[in-house]
């Protein structure tokens, strides 16, 4: 059996994923079940960890075409507007040996689609993969594409196809991913079209009861990302086509969506109030999810891994669902170096002893803080009062952001 890959999903992390290991020579095949590309999704935040990565993949030059570069993350206060804390993430260099970025997921995306295409990897749009099998010598993906059904067999496969991922389902039978209680409203819009006293060039947290808001530039500065995220049920008749609401630009009527902004955002203070009446075109993003991984077998099953949100969806609330996928694709191509097609149920059993606790902590910490953000009582006092005692000592999280993912144990 050749040295190849077999992805499922061309998402951030299967395109990641296709990259890291066409770089280590083995051959690449990425099915993605749309018919073509699209601009879905809006802002993504990558922190050092992440950027680290992509530098030593030659990506810098690439990032820097693209991605804005914050000065300072602001913690607020929804209701006053007051600052918090101040992490000045440009200080990031300096202190990580990387910088902490912000750019539009499709940007990132398109960067890393074109890196992998250099590389050699092959994109297969409108491909959807059915089914995965295998035996101790191959694994081999179903995959149903302009009508027809075709088996591909390989040395290894990737399930890198989401949070609804259909092959964690076969292989895991864990059931379907819940609905968290959260709700994400997003928009885009461009710095040009914002009054001056609006537009902004660093990363602002606006935390409330049961909601907050996150706003920071893409796109080089051009665009203001802005997303509201609160705590609500869904209507029935969204509840039963949850997974359908899945797809980054579900919308409802605009009367609706700001009337549950308006809900959510009760009591905040003017200048926020005026950004979310300057976004329009909102986006809704019901937040769904997993319990924190409980072990390697998550992440690995012979010759199929689970790399990204089919492995280990992460909240939002610490800016690392795109950042945990490329670290997967980084240690996952460090764990097939000089690997032969034999030696991949071993090399895969490393990668995933080296990486399901990490992602773990990640889980765990991303909705510790959801409960963090969204406090109230005691709990948000107390969190106010650390964070204007110990600013930027809370925010910075060397733990996350020092993590080398390519070094093996």
């Amino acid at each position: 059996m050749n040295r190849h890959v077999l992805i499922a999903g061309g998402g951030i992390a299967g395109m990641a994923t296709g990259f890291a290991a066409a770089r280590e020579g083995w051959g690449v095949s990425v099915f993605e079940r749309a018919a073509a590309f699209s601009e879905v999704g809006a802002g993504v935040q990558l922190g050092p960890n992440v950027t680290r990565i992509l530098q030593a993949w030659g990506l810098d030059g690439a990032l820097k075409q693209v991605a804005a570069f914050p000065t300072d993350l602001h913690a607020r206060s929804l209701v006053t507007g007051a600052v918090l804390a101040t992490w000045p993430v440009k200080d990031a260099v300096t202190r990580y040996g990387a910088p902490y970025v912000t750019l539009h997921r499709a940007d990132l995306h398109g960067l890393l689609m074109q890196a992998a295409a250099h590389e050699g990897v092959h994109v297969h749009s409108d491909a959807s993969v059915q089914r995965v099998s295998q035996s101790p010598d191959e694994a081999v993906l179903e995959v149903v594409q302009q009508g027809q059904t075709q088996h591909h067999p390989a040395s290894l496969a990737v399930a890198a196809d989401g949070v609804w991922s259909p092959l964690r389902q076969q292989v895991l039978d864990d059931g379907l991913p819940a609905f968290t209680g959260h709700i994400a409203y997003r928009a885009l819009v461009a710095q040009a079209n914002l009054p001056m006293h609006l537009r902004r060039q660093e990363v602002s947290v606006w935390m409330g009861a049961h909601a907050h808001v996150v706003s920071y530039p893409v796109r080089g500065g051009e665009f203001l990302n802005v997303v509201c995220l609160a705590e609500g049920r869904l209507m029935d008749a969204d509840a039963k086509h949850l997974k359908a609401l899945q797809t980054w630009n579900a919308q409802k009527s605009e009367a609706q969506t700001l009337a549950e902004l308006h809900h959510a955002l009760r009591g905040a203070c003017t200048p926020l109030i005026d950004l979310m009446a300057a976004c329009s075109d909102w986006r809704l993003w019901p937040l769904c999810g997993r319990p924190a991984m409980q072990g390697s077998h998550e992440h690995a099953q012979g010759r199929l891994v689970l790399v990204g949100d089919a492995a280990h969806p992460m909240l939002p609330y610490l800016a690392q669902g795109a950042g945990m996928a490329i670290e997967d694709a980084c240690a996952l191509a460090s764990h097939l170096s000089g690997s032969s097609a034999v030696d991949v149920p071993q090399a895969l059993q490393r990668f995933a002893h080296a990486r399901w606790q990490r992602n773990a902590r990640v889980q765990s910490r991303a909705v510790r803080n959801g409960q963090i953000f969204h406090a109230t009582g005691p709990m948000r006092v107390g969190r106010d009062i650390s964070l204007r005692m110990m600013g930027a000592r809370v925010m910075d999280v060397p733990w996350l952001y020092g993590y080398q993912a390519g070094a093996k144990p």
